[in-house]
């Protein structure tokens, strides 16, 4: 099972469902509290306010599903496809993502602070106007698009943003020497943080 930050173990669960099916489902209000979901499938699936609060999905399917305001509250994901899903002002507070893969994934708004995705592979997904604060990315390779997201405090050691796109973002936390950096796209503002944590002068 994978643990938190810190070596929290993840929520125990209460319950165990295998192989639900909510493919193209209409998820509006749903509330699921300490259930484990096994192979669940929600391709395809809209989550409108669902609240899953302290869950676990193991092998299930988010594929092109739509979740607009849910949240998934100290949740844990392992060996989940979030292929082409979309997360608009979503919270995953406290969740943590496990051998998870994100190709075309999209985040607009929301609150991911405190979530772990700590080796992922975020080369192809997006990320907009999110709280990332103190999330763990350690090891991540984020290539794609980081626009105008607050990072702060977040875990970059060992991190790839090669030929990322950070503009707008809080970056203050970044350490360009534990950091890869190369090719990415920053702002006038960004690269005077990054000069400062390298400690040249600029005249």
């Amino acid at each position: 099972m994978a643990e938190r930050r810190h070596g929290t173990p993840a929520p125990a669960t209460g319950s165990t469902v295998t192989g639900q099916d909510w493919e193209g489902a209409q998820l509006s209000g749903e509330r699921h509290e300490r259930v484990a979901f096994v192979r669940a499938d929600l391709s395809e699936a809209v989550t409108e306010g669902a609240v899953f609060t302290e869950c676990t999905f193991r092998d299930s399917r988010f594929n092109a599903s739509r979740h607009t305001g849910a949240a998934f509250l100290n949740c844990t994901f392992t060996g989940c496809s979030f292929f082409d899903a979309t997360f608009t002002d979503c919270k995953t507070t406290g969740s943590m993502f496990d051998r998870c893969t994100f190709d075309l994934l999209t985040v607009e708004g929301g609150d991911w602070s405190f979530t772990g995705l700590p080796g992922a592979d975020l080369r192809r997904a997006s990320f907009s106007g999110v709280r990332l604060r103190e999330a763990d990315l350690t090891g991540a390779r984020i290539g794609g698009t980081v626009h105008r997201c607050d990072l702060s405090g977040a875990w970059l050691h060992s991190a790839d943003l090669s030929g990322c796109d950070l503009r707008g973002s809080e970056i203050t936390g970044l350490n360009p020497l534990e950091t890869k950096v190369a090719g990415a796209t920053i702002d006038p503002e960004q690269a005077l943080v990054l000069a400062s944590a390298l400690g040249v002068r600029i005249r």
